[in-house]
């Protein structure tokens, strides 16, 4: 008997190492591309509309993906799935970097179907196999994927410059983290995954349709909106930091510092969430920091320790925002199959709204030759954040709201 507990405490501790792994490589290889840009320009001519689109091929991957995520799952097993998934992203991530523009963006669009499997498939694996530290385990996820892209961000310049202008070379060190992963993943395809096959079955015909849910659709605007803020930031933050006068170097750190302001929240929040009866004062505390951070990119601010706390301000809300949808998934459902089913609809519609965002950012910036209205647009998106959120933050399951 001892000896089984053991064994399954050991199979937990690797789950769990293998979670982390797999939710280092969810952002980094997108958040490391934008600080690459002016020496990805340098070997190929890239606009600030193509630009945008690299950051929006990923999300339209994902709008497409997430719908059928669940469905597939029960056919390959989660394990299995888990598996392919870094496999894609792996593949993404050697073509990626060979130097022509057809497969810069063939693998940006691998990366993109593999991270929309694994945005999917890890909080409903959450749920099943932690049912009772589902605060805990989604704030190490969350985490895991927030600092990593920051270390990506945040290095990728410095590592380039060390290579001499090689974004190449650059984009392959990134990849090896997926290779890591892919390996410390094989022992879980063999464990449990009969099991979990059964359960996904068992529970689909207790579900109802999460499309026919208003709280659904109110969590997927959630969704999209705090994702748009995100991926504009990754894609254009250290234009616009640029645009205030200040050098690329220093624009890479600021989307850094910004994901550094995600990671502490990333973490605390999910644990105080699962705590409290509703979580609308923490929709509307994100709603408010996601503001000023805005408001400080707006302002013509040439002080950049003034700028930082701006950058870190939009990183606290947008930390916050990204974890409680993430805990919305969980909370707001009863079953891991309707948790899968709830995380495929929210970030099908989700990053679809947010696919949107850099593309549409690109082109007004390139059309006006400023970020001040799509920021102003963005500000305004907020406010129908805050309303969305009051309804999904009620104390309800998707079904009975």
């Amino acid at each position: 008997m001892l000896e089984n507990k053991q064994v399954a405490r050991n199979q937990k501790i690797f789950l769990m190492a293998g979670i982390v792994l797999v939710a280092v490589n969810l952002r980094m290889p997108l958040t490391a591309v934008s600080p690459l840009l002016d020496y990805i320009r340098e070997s190929m001519p890239i606009s600030n509309t193509l630009a945008g689109f690299l950051t929006t091929l990923p999300l339209i991957a994902f709008a497409l993906i997430s719908p059928f995520v669940s469905k597939i799952s029960q056919k390959t097993g989660v394990e299995k799935l888990v598996f392919y998934t870094l496999l894609m992203i792996l593949l993404g991530s050697i073509i990626r970097p060979i130097g022509n523009l057809t497969f810069l963006l063939v693998g940006t669009l691998f990366i993109g179907i593999g991270i929309a499997f694994g945005n999917v498939i890890i909080p409903s694996l959450i749920k099943k196999e932690f049912p009772f530290q589902l605060g805990m385990m989604t704030g190490i996820y969350s985490i895991s994927m927030n600092l990593f892209a920051a270390i990506a961000s945040g290095l990728s310049v410095p590592i380039a410059t060390q290579l001499s202008g090689n974004w190449q070379a650059t984009l392959f060190i990134w990849a090896g983290f997926v290779a890591v992963a892919l390996l410390i993943w094989l022992p879980q395809l063999s464990t449990k995954r009969a099991q979990l096959e059964q359960t996904h079955v068992v529970e689909q015909s207790q579900t109802g349709n999460v499309w026919h849910s208003k709280m659904a659709w109110q969590i997927a605007a959630m969704m999209g909106i705090q994702s748009a803020v995100f991926y504009i930031s990754v894609a254009f933050l250290p234009v616009m930091v640029q645009e205030q006068g200040f050098s690329s170097a220093e624009g890479g750190f600021m989307l850094s510092l910004m994901q550094f302001g995600i990671m502490p929240i990333t973490f605390i929040v999910p644990i105080i969430a699962f705590k409290m009866k509703n979580q609308r004062a923490l929709v509307l505390f994100s709603a408010i920091m996601m503001v000023l951070g805005i408001l400080g990119l707006l302002l013509p601010i040439q002080n950049l320790a003034v700028l930082a706390v701006a950058i870190v301000c939009l990183g606290i809300g947008s930390g916050t925002s990204f974890s409680l949808c993430m805990m919305f998934f969980n909370l707001r459902t009863n079953t891991a199959k309707e948790a899968a089913d709830m995380s495929g609809m929210a970030q099908s519609i989700g990053y679809l709204l947010a696919a949107c965002g850099p593309i549409l950012f690109g082109i007004l910036h390139d059309w006006l030759g400023s970020f001040m209205v799509p920021l102003i647009i963005l500000l305004l998106a907020l406010g129908v954040f805050c309303i969305c959120g009051m309804g999904a933050a009620r104390n309800k399951t998707i079904f009975d709201a």
